[in-house]
């Protein structure tokens, strides 16, 4: 079927076609076929890179050309999200029958509003979890949904993630009983399952662009699923970049996934001094290039400094532990073919598009603190292997799982190439994961009695897969710890949520959580600083990621609660008595140190050597911390404790931007960060109106602060610069440049 030929308007097929796509992939075709266009729901169960994308934007066109509809896309990842934001914005150029253009709006942030401003897009992408928020401020536009498209929704099965998507979709389903629904999944074994929970058509395939071989590499030869074998000529000593080694000398590039952050960077390193040699003298020059964007990129980390040495020599990590900035270089060098080895942990597999010719498995088994080694999943398996080939570049794919001998070769071969991913399963009927959308139901007004919560639930993947009595139990238990804590209030049959309830499901926040921060803001502690608000939120269960203590930290971590004991709002385990809970103290004592210094001005790179905390965690413990000290404070204004406001507020601000108290007016600047800001401050320019008095040559003259910073801060100060001065500052800065250029 040609793209020609569709029942879309023509305009629209013009920018697919000139997108490069001509005519659907099968599975493409049978969505079609099965009623995508004319609004039927559908999940569509198929490999990466099939195409399921398409579909969803062929959906999303025809709702907003034609039937004046507005669509909402669900993912799982903030990052997936501004993939698919970047990709649903070709089609801006399109107008809709008002003659405007049509608008795509992205949110997957701030979760206490109701974003009344994406009312204005047409599509709008968020996560599971800001559409989730959205809901519960019933933000009007939400009710003119009238295309769903949720991605990645095979992780129903995920313990973390599933829950709350599942929840999403029930809700979505309950206010817009009409809209169409699109479900985007990686081959699963029950997707006819899922389909019939969401009254949908169901396709599963395995056709994919590009051919996969899947085999397991023993002693430097590859077997094959379809009993194939290849013998590898031996490069190097690690069966995994031989097998990388081998990939790149046939004009491909590699992605090896590691079972850990460590294991990743240290492969990483092998890597890198084996592909060097291979490559040309165009491509060292740009990675020398790239390699410098590397290191100027945010604050200078030891982890920056030796991913910017591997990345000149053709090689690359990637996991949670970088920063955003550098995550994006890395992904874009390699989508362009320019880094030949790159090295991952499996989180990758659920995230960017990132494929590769040749997918190397380093390790089947995880760890998991307190279990120990367990086998992965046939699922996470088949999609760390969906990565292989790339489309419109390979005719074939390879992925590769590394066994030691021949017993563990015929294991892998049986139990992950041969074998069909695990059916999912819902993960909503647990205490922990339901507490908040129980709460939700109510405050958000979805429900007012018992039994209308119990009918509710009853419309959930897990009620679909079991029975609605299985939660009811669960249910009831949530509803008696919602009255206790004083959340609802009851009267006859009715439910409903008090300013407290209410409050906490707006804020986003577990209901223990808030009555942690209520209790901790009641009694507070003997003496209230900085550090009692930061350890506060460490305390919660909202608090993410987690700090462990590591053993040759512990003596250290004791001694600073015993010196800070007084500043603590919550009581100090014995360590004698329970063990666990003195070890779980010190791991939240740990985050709130790191906090401490973190607003104390301390550099990323004296992070990672005191804390071991690398800096795409410390922004993601800076996220979390921000969000509640901000639920905090709103805690602390409904409940009148005004004494503490401006000192919440203030230790807030200094989390966000990583400041000791004094550099708060500089760095409310734009482009001004911690560390311009204590240049500025130490060069004597301590005030907003310091600024604007100040001489441009002087602040051209600092570090870091080049002519288009200094023109930016005058701007913003109200500071005047003649013409005159300004286009010899600029004539002189163009004269440096160019000679830089030309050495």
């Amino acid at each position: 079927m040609k793209i020609e030929d569709l029942a879309i308007p023509e305009p629209a097929k013009q920018v697919i076609i000139k997108s490069g796509i001509t005519e659907l992939y099968p599975p493409q075709e049978e969505a079609i076929c099965e009623g995508a266009l004319e609004g039927k729901n559908l999940v569509l169960a198929s490999p990466t890179a099939s195409g399921k994308t398409l579909i969803a934007e062929l959906c999303a066109l025809k709702h907003i050309l034609e039937r004046k509809g507005r669509v909402l896309y669900l993912t799982p990842l903030r990052a997936l999200a501004s993939e698919k934001y970047e990709e649903l914005k070709r089609y801006s150029s399109l107008r809709k029958t008002d003659g405007r253009r049509i608008r795509v709006g992205i949110s997957t942030g701030d979760y206490d509003s109701s974003d009344n401003w994406l009312g204005q897009f047409d599509v709008v992408v968020t996560t599971n979890e800001k559409a989730d928020s959205l809901l519960r401020h019933r933000t009007k536009w939400m009710d003119e949904i009238s295309l769903v498209v949720a991605d990645e929704v095979h992780l129903l099965n995920d313990k973390d993630r599933g829950p709350t998507l599942e929840v999403v979709l029930a809700r979505l389903l309950q206010i817009n009983p009409n809209s169409q629904l699109l479900a985007l999944s990686a081959t699963i074994k029950n997707a006819d399952e899922a389909a019939e929970w969401l009254n949908a058509n169901s396709i599963t395939t395995e056709w994919r662009p590009v051919v996969l071989k899947e085999g397991v590499a023993r002693q430097n030869e590859i077997l094959f699923k379809d009993g194939g074998a290849t013998k590898i000529e031996k490069q190097s000593t690690n069966p995994a970049v031989n097998l990388a080694l081998h990939i790149v000398g046939s004009g491909g590039q590699a992605l090896i996934f590691a079972s850990t952050r460590r294991n990743s960077v240290s492969l990483a390193k092998k890597a890198s001094f084996e592909v060097n040699s291979r490559l040309s003298k165009p491509l060292k020059r740009f990675l020398q290039r790239l390699s410098e964007q590397i290191l100027t990129a945010g604050e200078r980390t030891r982890i920056g400094d030796l991913l910017a040495e591997l990345v000149k020599r053709g090689a690359a990590f990637h996991h949670a532990g970088l920063s955003g900035a550098h995550r994006r270089l890395i992904e874009k060098a390699f989508r362009n073919g320019k880094i030949k080895i790159l090295t991952a942990t499996p989180t990758l597999a659920f995230g960017v598009n990132l494929p590769a010719r040749m997918v190397v498995v380093h390790d089947y088994r995880r760890y998991e603190p307190g279990y120990g080694y367990y086998p992965i999943s046939v699922l996470e398996y088949k999609q760390m292997a969906g990565r292989a080939g790339r489309p419109r570049y390979d005719k074939v794919g390879e992925a590769i799982l590394l066994a030691k001998n021949e017993d563990e070769q015929d294991y892998l071969l049986e139990s992950y190439v041969l074998a069909q991913p695990e059916r999912i399963w819902s993960k909503l009927a647990v205490e922990r994961v339901l507490r908040s959308h129980v709460l939700a139901t109510i405050a958000a007004d979805f429900a007012h009695t018992e039994q209308g919560i119990y009918d509710f639930f009853s419309k959930t993947f897990y009620a679909y897969q079991y029975e609605a009595k299985a939660i009811q139990g669960v249910i009831t238990k949530i509803l008696k710890f919602l009255h206790d804590e004083r959340m609802i209030e009851v009267s006859g049959k009715d439910i409903h949520a008090t300013k407290f309830g209410r409050r906490i499901s707006e804020l986003y926040i577990d209901p223990v959580t808030g009555v942690l921060v209520r209790e901790a803001l009641q009694i507070r502690a003997p003496r209230l600083t900085d550090l009692s608000y930061l350890h506060m939120i460490s305390h919660t269960p909202d608090m993410f990621p987690k700090l462990r203590p590591y053993s040759r930290e512990i003596d250290e971590l004791a001694l600073f609660v015993d010196q800070h004991g007084s500043e603590f709002m919550f009581p100090v385990p014995s360590e004698w008595e329970d063990h666990i809970a003195f070890e779980e103290f010190l791991g939240e004592a740990k985050l709130a140190w790191v906090l401490e210094s973190w607003i104390a001005e301390t550099s990323e790179d004296e992070m990672i050597g005191k804390f071991t905390v690398q800096p795409g965690d410390l922004y993601r413990i800076i996220d979390s911390a921000k969000w509640l000290l901000h639920a905090s404070h709103e805690l602390a204004r409904l409940f009148k404790h005004k004494d503490i406001l401006p000192g919440l507020s203030e230790v807030m601000q200094r989390v966000q931007k990583g400041v000791k108290r004094e550099l708060l007016p500089l760095v409310r600047l734009e482009g001004i960060g911690r560390v311009r800001a204590r240049i500025l401050y130490n060069a004597d320019l301590k005030t907003i109106a310091d600024l604007k008095k100040a001489h441009i040559k002087k602040l051209t003259s600092l570090p870091l602060i080049g002519l288009k910073v200094a023109k930016k801060i005058k701007d913003q100060t109200g500071g005047f610069i003649k013409s005159e001065e300004w286009k010899k500052l600029k004539k002189g800065e163009e004269s440096e440049q160019k000679a830089i250029t030309e050495y």
